[in-house]
């Protein structure tokens, strides 16, 4: 048995989770996040990836909307190598109420979110894949953020300021004295050692998995509603800007240029089970439907990976339960002391990605405030450091990169252009870590291929690590097949179809992967 001693546990290691314990740990308390797999694995790892600019809200839910303009200007300063700053359009279609534009005109005003009308021409001149039929076209401050590298990057930071980052921790228990949380028991699923982390107050930020750890606890259940989308990847950057519809938030009505994809979403639908999400092939046809209505052609070009993540919405009684579409997307911190007598806890849900600091500002002012204690945020004006840490990035950086390293180093993933050093200083970061660990951080086989030309190559190159012997490269290399598989079963038909047959025939004949010898004990984590 492990045993540490900190100020802080902060439970959940997601953008919420990642910003808390940076902000706990830069107000000088010790501090440790424990996350029961990944970074970034849960909810911060399923969505769309846009970084709001808050025009989506500014008629539904203001508060939300003001929020995440505010935090898009301090997120594209402070984060900016992992946010690109692409700009969006509202644009009304065929079929859309023309007049709705005048009331998002009216909120943004409102709202403080910055927008602007703009001729229809000029918006069909900087995006010629737009609906030739649209009627009216706004200009918003939207632009796309890789959830991956900014987890990472916060929690890296997090560790500058002292901080420990546990990733495949599992919360087993959470003890108390009395009324007061004193210790949170977790479980090394990598090693299976238990590690026993002595407290003085405990942050949980588990989304969707919220009302779980609370009940740990012994609070009563907390009112986390998740709400499952899905989305789906595009084989290339069909708009350079983020597109919307101009209409009052629905299914399948934004499309994000991330990295070289481009991202239809989203669904939203309540479910019992954040770790049972399906991805129903009639809500993949209704995303396909719904990009034909913002780029005429969109089911010609490929689709090539689906997913679906969990919102963790707080229940909001101006509407049913199940009515997930129209719930705030605004943030709330549940005092457990107010609730359930219980000293030394607070959770959050709600909020956006966009609104990840702000978030852990507010929980870490409400934990301050349980203390007694007053402690200065600081996370507003210190930036993260990043590879270019005052520049925004842009798609071609990696082929920046290439250009000068081109002579000296291989490139293991053409699609994403990743080098063999990156992926070998990775793997040496994190020797214990599985090939979809690395792909969060370096997009390994996350390109067109989707890992049919580079998986076997970064198997190999594992396997001449001095950490990884045979068994374990085999067993690496099959379970991260079976979950890129995961997200390519729903969208087999056209291209994708062919794609696919042709990345089962180089695993399954040329390299008779499913006859590899297995372990007794396969590789799950």
């Amino acid at each position: 048995m492990r045993k540490l001693a900190v100020d802080v546990v902060v439970i959940g290691g997601g953008s919420t989770g990642a910003g808390v314990v940076r902000d706990v740990a830069m107000r000088g308390y010790s501090a440790v996040l424990v996350d029961r797999a990944d970074l970034g694995q849960g909810t911060t790892g399923r969505f769309h990836g846009l970084m709001h600019s808050g025009g989506r809200y500014v008629v539904s839910d203001p508060l939300s909307a003001t929020e995440c303009a505010q935090e898009n200007a301090i997120l594209s300063r402070i984060q900016s190598s992992a946010i690109e700053m692409t700009g969006g359009y509202f644009v009304t279609c065929p079929g859309d109420d023309p007049a709705f534009a005048d009331k998002f005109l009216t909120g943004a005003a409102a709202t403080g979110v910055p927008a602007r009308e703009i001729p229809v021409a000029e918006a069909l001149r900087n995006e010629p894949r737009l609906n030739p039929g649209i009627l009216r076209a706004i200009e918003v401050g939207d632009g796309s953020v890789d959830g991956w590298q900014l987890v990472w990057g916060a929690a890296n930071s997090a560790k500058v300021h002292g901080a420990q980052v546990l990733t495949y921790h599992s919360v087993t228990r959470i003890d108390r004295e009395g009324n007061r949380v004193s210790a949170v028991h977790c479980t090394d699923l990598k090693s299976g050692t238990d590690v026993v982390i002595e407290c003085n107050f405990v942050l949980n930020c588990a989304g969707p998995w919220a009302g779980q750890i609370a009940h740990m606890a012994g609070a009563d259940p907390v009112d986390v509603i998740p709400g499952r989308g899905i989305m789906i990847a595009m084989n290339h950057r069909l708009v350079n800007r983020v597109v919307n519809r101009c209409i009052y938030p629905a299914d399948g009505d934004i499309l994000v240029p991330v990295h070289t994809v481009s991202i239809i979403g989203t669904t939203d639908v309540k479910v019992d089970d954040p770790d049972n999400l399906a991805i129903e092939r009639d809500e993949v046809q209704q995303m396909l439907d719904a990009g034909e209505v913002l780029i005429p052609g969109f089911r010609n070009a490929r689709a090539l990976h689906a997913w679906a993540g969990a919102r963790p919405l707080i229940k909001d009684k101006r509407v049913s339960a199940a009515d997930t579409r129209h719930m705030s997307r605004g943030m709330a911190v549940i005092d457990h002391t107010e609730r359930d007598g219980l000293d030394g806890m607070l959770t959050i849900g709600g909020g956006k990605l966009t609104t990840y600091r702000l978030m852990a500002e507010h929980i870490v002012d409400a934990m301050c405030d349980k203390l007694g204690e007053k402690r200065e945020c600081r996370t507003a004006q210190e930036n993260i450091p990043g590879p270019e840490p005052t520049k925004n990035y842009v798609v071609t950086h990696r082929l920046e990169e290439r250009e000068h390293d081109r002579l000296d180093e291989q490139i293991i993933c053409e699609c994403e252009l990743m080098s063999r050093r990156m992926f070998t200083e990775a793997l040496a970061v994190q020797p214990k870590g599985t090939l979809d660990d690395l792909r969060r951080q370096l997009r390994l086989g996350m390109g067109p291929c989707q890992g049919g030309f580079c998986t076997t190559r970064a198997t190999g190159i594992a396997l001449e690590s001095d950490h990884i012997d045979i068994e374990r490269a085999n067993g690496l290399l099959r379970l991260f097949l079976k979950n890129r598989w995961i997200g390519l079963w729903p969208i087999l038909y056209g291209d994708q179809v062919r794609q696919t047959a042709l990345d089962n025939w180089i695993f399954q004949g040329t390299l008779d992967i499913e006859h590899l010898p297995q372990q007794m004990s396969e590789v799950a984590l």
